[in-house]
């Protein structure tokens, strides 16, 4: 009887952690090993998935519990956030189907029976970070946990819109920023308020955001009456626009991981980012990156005039971000899954 992992994702938009399954799906599928993905109705990674060798696509409504029966033949059921875990632990409990949970995100867990069960009843819990994974040790002390970090993805890059993102901003020094225009999460109230300050200081740095998002009208009203900010919204082409930056700052208050800085270390792009959750793990102060205090914009506008002033610290940093890329690949985060769905 072939194996088939199950992978659940109900998710609605496409943020780091779809990102993410999208790429070990991909992964996997180069095995050959059979894959099954539950997914909501109009899920974004649907038409991602469409053309993988090997797998099926079972999009469904609510009440999900209501569908289990597509998946009454997996070996293994693959949590990839909240939603999807309880959906497991249902399925567990009903079919008798072993599941594991990877866990993307530091959040408190709040302390109660359910959640004890979900975690302790799990075959393995993945966590992307060390700080995930003493939320998880908070709520379910015995749960089997694995740290396995997200991956970065690839970099293929399109020349002729990388030409023409830089002929917008001619002999401009650009301060980027990637991700879901979300301030309680992402902090990008206090990038702007950096950028304000910069403003009067050096013209000559100019940010760009981009992601759309809840916030978007609340930080672009923040940002109004600046010329030194744009707002590129959701874009198809991350990475050509990465290429671009002089600099990378991922000013969040809270973060699993941040797989996003990756793709900007692969990119050779300088980073700041907040010392908070997951992102120690990956950026070591004044060794491949810049680690500042969280919710700080005067931090944040004194690393940016740092690095702008010192272009030899920027290529230092960029070269110990690069040199260490490689731990961090989509090989190597499937052979690490690949142990754990032999359970």
């Amino acid at each position: 009887m072939q194996k088939i992992v199950a992978h659940v994702n109900f998710a609605k938009g496409f943020r780091g952690g779809e990102r993410q399954t999208l790429l070990l799906i991909e992964e996997l599928a180069k095995t050959g090993l059979h894959q099954k993905l539950i997914v909501r109705k109009n899920s974004e990674l649907t038409p991602r998935l469409l053309k993988i060798k090997n797998l099926t696509i079972i999009e469904i409504n609510k009440p999900y519990f209501f569908s289990l029966k597509y998946i009454k033949d997996a070996s293994l059921i693959h949590a990839h956030e909240t939603k999807a875990l309880q959906y497991a632990y249902t399925a567990h409990l009903i079919l008798n189907i072993p599941y594991i949970v990877t866990r993307r995100v530091d959040n408190k867990i709040k302390n109660n029976f359910l959640n004890v069960k979900l975690y302790k009843s799990a075959q393995r819990v993945v966590a992307l970070s060390m700080a995930i994974k003493k939320e998880i040790l908070k709520v379910s002390p015995f749960a089997n946990i694995e740290i396995i970090p997200s991956a970065f993805t690839d970099t293929t890059l399109n020349h002729a819109s990388i030409s023409d993102i830089k002929s917008h901003f001619q002999n401009k020094f650009i301060v980027g920023h990637v991700g879901a225009l979300d301030d309680k999460h992402k902090g990008q109230s206090f990038l702007i308020e950096a950028a304000r300050i910069l403003e009067t200081k050096q013209a000559n740095i100019h940010f760009i955001l981009v992601g759309g998002g809840d916030d978007e009208a609340m930080l672009k009203t923040q940002a109004k009456g600046l010329k030194n900010i744009t707002f590129v919204g959701f874009v198809n082409n991350v990475n050509d626009y990465i290429s671009c930056f002089d600099l990378f700052v991922f000013p969040s208050r809270n973060e699993g991981l941040g797989s996003i800085l990756f793709d900007v270390m692969q990119l050779n792009v300088p980073i700041i980012a907040s010392n908070v959750g997951g992102i120690p793990d990956i950026i070591h102060n004044n060794k491949n990156g810049l680690l500042i205090p969280k919710c700080d914009s005067i931090a944040i506008e004194e690393a940016i005039f740092s690095l702008y002033s010192n272009k030899e610290l920027r290529n230092s940093l960029t070269k110990t971000a690069k040199a260490s890329i490689d731990k961090y690949s989509a090989e190597k985060m499937k052979k690490r899954y690949l142990e754990i769905y032999k359970i």
